[in-house]
């Protein structure tokens, strides 16, 4: 439908017919409008859910609700923490988008939806239609398994699989799009037709992201623990004035390093190559050496890189580690190993560049939890890294990134980086209510960024802190800031755990039970509990202590207290930044 134009021999002035135009074109609109709401109402819908930890599964589901809508298809994109499982039984076609965490398993805005569709009472699914996206990473051993775990609870409840699971790899792009030009038409039987529905529109891509990282500057870099310190944490300021960036407390700051350059022409050395060897990466000829230094992950030895290296030595050790499938042996032999180290223990093993490339990964991007507030530093934003050093098979080792930024940035080198939003993690839009923060070592981080936030809300709601790390005199971090917020009235309570400072070692698990009363007093009075850090053991232990406080505080059985987290977590009260 056309909108109705006005004969140019019409007997009317240029007011009237500027009038008479506008007027067409809005009754066009409308009657557009109004068709498509009734397509809209008529056709299918498509559930697409998605969990995710960085916000890459999101993504991807936006782009499949979008490229749904062109295919006349419904499309109602949520979080798996924001759907209860009795809805499955009222959905006819379902998407799932997850990637997986840690070692395996769910992310957090999963796992409860997870735990509800495993359960032995969950419902018959024979009248859904499902296809899976998972995003993972090769280098871990359970890879994708999360969505694996889906797509096979998705089929053992009757459910009917549209199209075949596909697994992503870092470079998750090309793949997803790829799914979703395959399962999107399936599930709409092949229609083509845009309707309007009157929804929200996706969120715009932006202009900087993985793909297309923003060339900031550093404009700071200092240390923030003592000289003497076990630990080097430091500092970092980057500025983004310029460049139409924003952020939120709570979102990361992800960081495309640069290879370490004497990693990079010591590899070269024990491989056998000279660094001049011109290689394709990427559609465009490079050295060796340029694509050892920015374009792929040499540090870590990934799955296939230890096979060939396995492989061309022969090793028996080595080959018999691979082969038992023994992971716990396999990691204690890594351990402190990476691949200079594998290629320095066999110096008779040779790889043309050719060969030593087409065995890496690419080089990604890290993500570190942003330690300021966008609205107190619009033009800069603020990191908390502890730079990675240690001694092993008589060589220093760095990390990647965190030794990039201490070492090797400098005023003329580009810090290519973009945002991740964390929507879950944010303070909370009610000013008046408490949060509970546990952020020990660099999980401080989104805290700090947190009381700027409140401070300059002006937020009447009480901030209780919970920090620690090996000892007060050297690892205190930002001890003045925080000092300095606690005499001002912004930081209510701030308890601390220096685990080296006395013979038993004290964390911030051992503080929340001491003071159990009171932290189940502000979980009552509606507060939030965030926390931020080391996934494997602290937020667990934090996770434990939460329970047994919430149970003995509350009276509760240990069932009961399970409830009250659970319930915490789906009113988003409960939420963690942890890696």
């Amino acid at each position: 439908m056309t909108t109705p134009q006005i004969p140019l021999d019409a007997p009317y002035s240029d007011n009237q017919r500027a009038w008479l135009s506008g007027f067409f074109a809005g009754m066009h609109t409308q009657i557009i409008k109004s068709a498509g709401a009734n397509s809209q109402a008529e056709s299918r819908s498509i559930h697409i859910l998605y969990g995710t930890q960085t916000g890459n599964a999101e993504s991807v589901a936006n782009d499949a609700a979008n490229a749904a809508k062109t295919h006349g298809l419904k499309a109602i994109v949520k979080g798996m923490n924001e759907i209860e499982l009795a809805a499955f039984s009222s959905m006819d076609l379902l998407l799932i988008i997850t990637s997986t965490y840690g070692e395996g398993e769910m992310p957090d805005n999963a796992q409860m939806l997870w735990d509800a569709i495993r359960a032995d009472n969950a419902p018959n699914l024979s009248k859904l239609t499902f296809s899976v996206l998972a995003l993972g990473d090769t280098s871990y051993d359970q890879f994708c398994q999360a969505g694996i775990d889906w797509d096979n609870r998705l089929a053992e409840l009757g459910a009917t699989r549209i199209a075949p699971r596909v697994d992503c790899d870092v470079d998750y792009e090309a793949p997803a799009q790829a799914w979703i030009a395959t399962v999107i038409p399936q599930m709409s039987g092949g229609s083509a037709n845009v309707f309007v529905d009157g929804s929200e529109p996706a969120p715009e891509k932006p202009q900087y992201n993985r793909k297309n990282p923003f060339p900031a500057k550093l404009t700071e870099n200092r240390l923030v623990t003592a000289e003497n310190s076990s630990k080097e944490t430091r500092h970092y300021e980057i500025s983004i004035a310029g460049s139409g960036l924003s952020y939120e407390a709570g979102d990361a700051l992800c960081v495309v390093p640069t290879n370490c350059p004497e990693l990079v022409a010591d590899i070269i050395k024990a491989i056998g190559c000279k660094g001049d060897e011109m290689e394709p990466v990427n559609g465009e000829l490079l050295s060796l050496q340029e694509a050892l230094l920015n374009h792929f992950e040499i540090r870590l030895p990934n799955k296939e890189l230890l096979q060939e290296i396995a492989n061309r030595s022969g090793d028996q050790e080595l080959n018999g580690l691979l082969t038992s499938g023994d992971k716990d042996k396999l990691s204690n032999y890594l351990w402190g190993r990476d691949v200079l180290d594998l290629l320095l223990q066999f110096p008779q093993i040779d790889f043309s560049a050719n060969e030593f490339i087409a065995l890496l990964k690419p080089l990604q991007h890290r993500a570190y939890s942003i330690s300021s507030s966008g609205k107190m530093y619009p033009d800069s934003v603020h990191l908390t890294v502890a730079s990675v050093r240690y001694q092993s098979f008589n060589r220093p080792h760095k990390g990647v990134c965190s030794t990039f930024l201490a070492d090797l940035v400098d005023a003329n080198t580009e810090v290519r980086c973009f945002f991740t939003p964390n929507k879950v993690f944010r303070v909370p839009e009610d000013n008046s209510l408490p949060i509970i923060m546990v952020g020990p070592g660099t999980g401080i981080a989104p805290f700090r960024a947190f009381l700027q936030e409140r401070q300059i809300r002006q937020a009447s709601g009480k901030n209780w802190l919970f920090f620690g790390d090996r000892n007060a005199a050297t690892d205190f971090i930002y001890r003045e800031e925080l000092e300095t917020m606690q005499s001002a009235g912004l930081l209510n309570r701030l308890d601390l755990a220096f685990s080296r400072d006395q013979e038993e070692k004290i964390y911030v698990q051992d503080r929340m039970r001491e003071h159990g009363a009171e932290l189940f007093a502000w979980l009552e009075q509606g507060g939030y509990f965030f926390v931020c850090g080391d996934a494997y053991h602290m937020a667990k232990d934090v996770d434990k202590a939460l329970h047994d406080v919430i149970a003995e505080q509350g009276k509760l059985s240990e069932q009961q207290a399970v409830d009250y987290v659970n319930q915490l977590k789906k009113d988003k009260r409960y939420v963690r930044d942890v890696y």
